[in-house]
């Protein structure tokens, strides 16, 4: 290769890597500055949570606003999810989980916990899919790991005082089967 070719093929490569090099990797945009579809978190008391099976206590800012805390009661009903972006099962469950909160309002809480996924990429997956319950946002993947999940989509059940009382991991398949579960296992009929 000539001189002149090869230093232009340097200049070419370098300038390809100059934009945005001295500035290090793009940092993640922060839950507050997002415009959103989510719902704010519901408000919790201080009471801490009660129960012989309880979700590993971590806080999380939501991305509507507020913050979950798993580690104080949630004050009623919950049924909690953790989904993500890239989670292909979670792309058929989330209208699912939209379904109850409508269904349930007032009865039922229902909120997300987005893991291991980036704030825009969440918000538009939320968008995409319908969704507008509340979603906490865990982009590290902490309560995923406190829980040992190797996998998502995971559903979790929690009475008022918090305790677990169901795990459902892997999808729920329909509203049907999402109410019975509701009834079954929080004692609340829609």
């Amino acid at each position: 290769m000539s001189r002149p070719l090869a230093a232009l093929l340097l200049l070419v490569l370098l300038g390809g890597c100059t934009e945005g090099a001295a500035d290090g990797p793009a940092a993640p945009t922060p839950v507050a500055d997002v415009d959103t579809v989510l719902d704010p978190c519901p408000q919790q008391g201080d009471q801490p949570v009660e129960g012989a099976t309880t979700l590993p206590a971590v806080t999380l800012d939501c991305l509507g606003g507020g913050t979950l805390d798993t580690g104080r009661a949630p004050g009623s009903p919950t049924v909690l999810n953790l989904w993500a972006s890239w989670c292909t099962p979670c792309r058929e469950e989330l209208p699912v989980l939209q379904g109850l909160a409508d269904a349930a309002a007032g009865k039922v809480q229902v909120v997300g916990v987005i893991s291991k996924d980036g704030v825009p990429q969440a918000d538009s997956f939320a968008t995409d899919a319908g969704v507008s319950f509340p979603g906490a946002f865990d982009g590290e993947g902490e309560l995923m790991a406190e829980l040992g999940l190797p996998g998502l989509p995971a559903t979790y059940f929690l009475d008022a005082a918090g305790a677990v009382v169901h795990t459902e991991t892997g999808p729920v398949d329909s509203l049907d089967e999402l109410e019975g579960l509701v009834a079954e296992h929080l004692g609340v009929r829609l």
